[in-house]
């Protein structure tokens, strides 16, 4: 089997398709086919089933189609990382991180990038979770990862900052002129829930938190993207609990938690990065932290 043989499998996969994977890859459908047909051979077994609309792997196909996914993608990071480490001036840096951070951090960091490289084009992969994240990352999906430390990762983990964690409420809301709150005064209160909560030790901090506070916090409404869960408590749906940084020009009140809690942001890979990537991992460290003050909030 070649890794040609490889990369034409995960475009099928990938397109749902023949017909547009063979677009995508610049050859003709049949020598597509053909190719796939060639690497069946070679595995033993049917990989894909063939269906009038479009096509879906076979239980060898499942098995198989991750570790063809990641030696297509590590190739492609191999042949980046060559490019930067030459000083290649032009190509692509692909980074992968959770959609509060993409919201929240990286706008300013691009801006910066695009100045002092313009030749180097970024690519954002944005996930729902941080596990989602964390397991796209293990199969090769991008050159860096930017989000909370991961668990148990094995590569190269940077830390670049620290995210400020606030209860999110709307301007006329009692608490949006205090200080500071601490969780034992919410026991009455509804929640927004947010899939990116912060997770300590295996558990949600909120949910730990609000233990030790005596009460169980009551959810109003559950969302999957944190930009969502923002609108909901600036609208009086809820209190949210969430980075400072996402509220950036948004109408809303960003009250710290009483003790204060912070949460760090790293830069993860799964080799040591080298060219652009770490240029781009040094503009986020040398930044310093990404939170950003309260009262630029308001």
């Amino acid at each position: 089997m070649s890794l040609r043989q490889m990369e034409y499998l995960v475009e099928v996969v990938e397109q749902e398709s023949f017909t547009r994977a063979a677009e995508a890859l610049h050859v003709t459908q049949s020598a597509l086919s053909h190719q796939i047909k060639a690497l069946e051979r070679t595995v033993g077994g049917p990989l894909l089933e063939r269906m009038t609309r479009g096509v879906r792997l076979t239980v060898m196909g499942r098995a198989y189609f991750p570790h063809a996914q990641l030696a297509v993608r590590s190739a492609r990071q191999a042949r980046r990382a060559a490019l930067a480490a030459g000083g290649a001036e032009s190509g692509e840096l692909h980074i992968a991180t959770v959609h509060s951070q993409a919201v929240g951090v990286l706008p300013e960091a691009c801006a910066r990038w695009a100045t002092a490289r313009p030749g180097v084009r970024l690519v954002l992969h944005e996930y729902a979770t941080t596990e989602e994240l964390d397991e796209q990352m293990a199969r090769g999906v991008a050159d860096l990862a930017l989000g909370p430390r991961p668990k148990d990762w094995p590569g190269p983990v940077t830390v670049v900052g620290q995210e400020r964690m606030v209860l999110v409420v709307p301007h006329g809301d009692p608490l949006a002129a205090r200080e500071s709150v601490r969780l034992a005064e919410l026991a009455d209160r509804p929640w927004v829930r947010c899939s990116l909560e912060p997770v300590v030790d295996s558990r949600r901090w909120l949910d730990r938190e609000c233990e030790r506070a005596g009460f169980t916090p009551r959810t109003a409404v559950r969302t999957q993207h944190s930009s969502t869960a923002v609108r909901m408590a600036s609208a009086g749906v809820g209190v949210l609990l969430t980075a400072a940084h996402e509220l950036r020009g948004l109408d809303c009140a960003a009250v710290p938690t009483d003790p204060p809690w912070h949460r760090e942001i790293t830069v993860f890979s799964r080799v040591e990065p080298t060219g652009a990537a770490a240029e781009f991992t040094e503009l986020l460290r040398t930044a310093g932290s990404v939170e950003p003050s309260l009262d630029a909030l308001t």
